[in-house]
């Protein structure tokens, strides 16, 4: 079977181009990208597809790169292809975002070639893998450490989001690789075949890049253990992407199952559901945590992970393991938080004060809570105090009766200071707040945030928990008030 045959066919098989559809094609002018646009131009009009060429210059190798811009412009013209050339400085955005000059150039291609589909209006992109750099994308994967999802190596068709990118690309654009079963032998055999004359990028002789050396230096060792060993690096990606198929639904499972929280801060797990998951899961969701974080991020080290790993299991509360791009994860009482190292856990859906605050309630009335949408109140209470409507009152934790014929002082709302102690009611004795916070399991993030409702210098309820045992309603209490947290979408 021809090449032309052949393609046909994988087309057919990937199933995501229909009779007048446009593709995007990244041409870059070598052996592989010419074949693609060659291969395309033969079937377009049997296939009724329109091809359309996008090429980038990475500003890395002057007059050589202009002159395969030219070169790209010329025969797609020649061969009735829409054109279009970009520019980007890669060097520059190498600098900038700290990135190797690999990566850089990786990121702005698949982020133009997306932004250029999107302004086409058009749905799918195809670049040019074949299958020894499938192998050697494989080989270097197992080089630096990679679980089931790097060991898939490249994937025949996948959404472009997926990859790491400059800028969100819209999420129904899809990346196909149609030569990627199609070894360079025979791309090149095909090349002479057809009278191709591509450009040659010497850059690629460099093996000072990874990729180069992998091609030229270790794969050809290699061979002489294994003559085979590309093949055998193309037919592990092949099963690890199956593995990984069948894995991924109880991946995706396990994270909708433990998520808490989930926004492009932060992601917080429960704790304890998250301890029960088998390793393989708890790995997962740890490294998928990271990349929606960190989009760019590569390569997630296996140290990284087990160190995190081992925390998250064995790591009592404020306990901490680091994560490549400036990440840390953060034990917390009943959760397992996953955010930028100087990025505090979600805020609570509480009466939060800023530290230092004190708001004057000498009254019964209602006070705003500066910077929020809830209001405090002091209201008298002349209700039961036994009963459905006497416990429900006391179950509701931002509501509290005191006796307010013991105060001595003026009420109002602060937050902690040193050495402050409290009588917690049902205790039998005093403590100090910090350690109460400690039992009663409030985030430390929090703890300076909390609203304590005080009377001069004694506390008479740490809001939201315990109110002291020297304000409590006794059924010898004469005078009752309530104190009461509201939030505005409350009825």
């Amino acid at each position: 079977m021809g090449l032309i045959q052949l393609f046909e066919q994988i087309l057919s098989r990937f199933d995501v181009l229909n009779p007048g559809d446009t593709v995007v094609l990244g041409v870059s002018g070598g052996p592989d990208s010419l074949v693609l646009l060659h291969l395309f131009v033969a079937v377009r009009e049997r296939l009724n597809i329109h091809p359309v060429v996008f090429h980038l210059d990475h500003q890395i190798r002057g007059e050589a790169a202009e002159a395969d811009a030219r070169f790209v412009e010329h025969i797609s013209k020649e061969w009735d292809v829409p054109v279009q050339i970009d520019r980007i400085n890669v060097p520059a955005l190498a600098a900038e975002r700290r990135l190797s000059m690999e990566e850089a150039a990786r990121m702005a291609r698949y982020t133009a070639l997306g932004q250029f589909a999107i302004g086409q209006n058009v749905r799918v992109i195809a670049v040019a893998h074949n299958a020894d750099d499938q192998a050697e994308t494989v080989l270097m994967h197992l080089i630096r450490g990679a679980g089931l999802l790097g060991l898939r190596g490249m994937l025949p068709v996948s959404p472009l989001s997926d990859y790491h990118l400059l800028a969100p690309i819209d999420e129904s654009l899809l990346l196909i690789r149609p030569l990627l079963d199609i070894t360079r032998a025979d791309i090149e055999a095909y090349c002479i075949e057809h009278g191709l004359s591509p450009r040659f990028d010497r850059s690629n002789l460099d093996t000072t890049y990874f990729r180069n050396r992998l091609r030229h230096e270790i794969i050809p060792q290699l061979e002489t253990v294994n003559p085979n060993i590309r093949v055998m690096l193309t037919r592990t990606a092949s099963v690890m992407a199956a593995y990984y198929d069948f894995v991924k639904p109880h991946i995706d499972t396990a994270w909708d199952d433990i998520l808490i929280e989930l926004n492009d801060t932060c992601v917080q797990f429960d704790l304890e559901q998250w301890r029960t998951l088998p390793l393989a899961i708890q790995r997962a969701t740890i490294r998928r945590a990271s990349w929606h974080l960190r989009k760019p991020l590569r390569d997630i080290g296996y140290q990284h992970v087990e160190d995190a790993v081992d925390v998250a299991q064995r790591g009592e509360t404020g306990a901490q393991a680091t994560l490549p791009g400036g990440l840390l994860l953060r034990v917390d009482y009943n959760s397992l938080v996953i955010a930028a190292i100087d990025q505090q856990p979600p805020a609570p859906d509480w009466p939060l004060l800023a530290p230092n605050t004190v708001i004057a309630a000498p009254d019964i009335g209602e006070y705003l809570i500066p910077g929020s949408e809830w209001t405090f109140s002091l209201s008298v209470y002349d209700g039961p105090r036994s009963g459905p409507a006497w416990k429900a009152l006391l179950a509701d934790p931002w509501k509290t009766p005191f006796d307010a014929g013991v105060l001595s002082g003026s009420l109002h709302l602060r937050t902690r200071r040193s050495g402050d102690r409290l009588f917690p009611s049902g205790l039998g004795g005093t403590m100090k707040l910090s350690a109460f916070m400690i039992n009663e399991k409030i985030s430390a993030a929090w703890r300076d945030h909390l609203p304590l409702l005080v009377a001069g210098d004694h506390i008479v309820w740490v809001c939201g928990w315990r109110v002291d045992e020297r304000f409590a309603v006794h059924t010898s209490t004469d005078k009752v008030w309530l104190a009461a947290f509201s939030h505005s979408g409350e009825d």
